[in-house]
């Protein structure tokens, strides 16, 4: 069964190459640190997911996922600066450097600077960003606490962050920073 960690153990497991689940703005996540690439790929195989779906990647702000992204046209950074901090995905396009296990093979990168304590204490403490996913088997229903994450996902998970869910009922938004259009 995967234990409950408070913040610092979750970071020392993070930067370990662990896997957790953490809660966000909405729901519980998995994440891992962006950087290890076989951390990535344990999140995706325990979610079953599509590895071509790519993944949101979450920043403590703006120069923390910068490495990571193309140049920045003047709107998109306004409408960067307009969503964050907060509960807003921005599919941005990503810097050629960035890998395809993180873009799906797509040239652009879901990224999210969020507000919500535990995901900003978390990315501050790494210095970079970390993979967040929702908790679930693909297709599946999202897991709404910490003990469902527990059954089914049990030893496969590195731990269970600490906290609380923040005030939305679902995910984030993802917005398609070059258009403002609202992809989900």
């Amino acid at each position: 069964m995967a234990v409950i960690l408070e913040q610092d153990a979750a970071v020392r497991v993070l930067q370990d190459g662990g896997v957790v689940a953490c809660p966000t703005e909405g729901v519980w996540g998995l994440a891992c640190c962006a950087s290890n690439p076989q951390a990535v790929e344990r999140v995706i195989t325990l979610k079953a997911r599509d590895a071509r779906k790519g993944l949101i990647l979450i920043g403590a702000d703006i120069h923390q996922v910068t490495p990571l992204l193309a140049t920045l046209e003047p709107a998109w950074r306004s409408r960067l600066q307009d969503g964050w901090p907060g509960p807003v995905t921005f599919v941005i396009p990503a810097a050629r450097t960035v890998s395809p296990q993180l873009t799906g093979g797509r040239l652009t990168l879901a990224v999210r600077i969020s507000a919500h304590p535990v995901l900003l204490a978390l990315t501050t403490a790494l210095r970079e960003p970390i993979v967040s996913t929702s908790a679930n088997i693909s297709g599946e229903k999202t897991l709404k606490t910490p003990t469902a994450i527990a059954r089914v996902f049990g030893d496969q998970l590195d731990g269970i962050v600490a906290g609380e869910l923040g005030g939305r009922r679902g995910p984030s938004d993802i917005v398609d920073v070059r258009t403002g259009r609202r992809l989900r």
